[in-house]
């Protein structure tokens, strides 16, 4: 008989220093083997690393993991900034535009939006609780 788990989330705030994306990738895994979504370990790890550099070189203040499930089976991995600005792979109806193989930046984002069943956006304008910025989420899991 299958036990249905309770919906779940975790945010995980980083400082600005080089070790932050690493050790969120190492508290994803730990979150998703504990939760017994180990399966979902390796797209999950990717689309946050791509997410978590994308704030880490693009951005100058904090940032942070947020993981919450969704469906049975199913996960939302999201990273907040402080910046509002959206970046061009997220605009809303943006192309899939793959960058030339010779630029060595500027594979990330379309990375997530390959490997990931969704993706978005929200920007958050107002300062109060939010703290402004905006948040990149993707999906992952069991198709629906």
């Amino acid at each position: 008989m299958a036990t249905v788990s309770a919906p779940w989330n975790y945010t995980l705030h980083l400082p600005r220093d080089s070790r932050a994306p690493g050790i969120a990738r190492g508290t994803l895994r730990l979150v998703l083997s504990a939760h017994g979504m180990a399966q979902h370990a390796s797209t999950a790890e990717l689309l946050a690393s791509e997410l978590l550099t994308n704030a880490h070189t693009h951005t100058a203040g904090p940032y942070a993991l947020r993981i919450r499930s969704m469906e049975p089976d199913r996960l939302m991995v999201a990273v907040w900034d402080t910046d509002p600005r959206v970046p061009d792979a997220f605009q809303e109806g943006a192309p899939v535009v793959v960058p030339p193989e010779d630029v060595e930046h500027g594979r990330g984002l379309h990375l997530v939006r390959a490997c990931a069943e969704s993706v978005g956006v929200s920007v958050l304008r107002e300062w109060g609780a939010s703290k402004g910025g905006k948040l990149l989420w993707a999906e992952c899991g069991e198709a629906r």
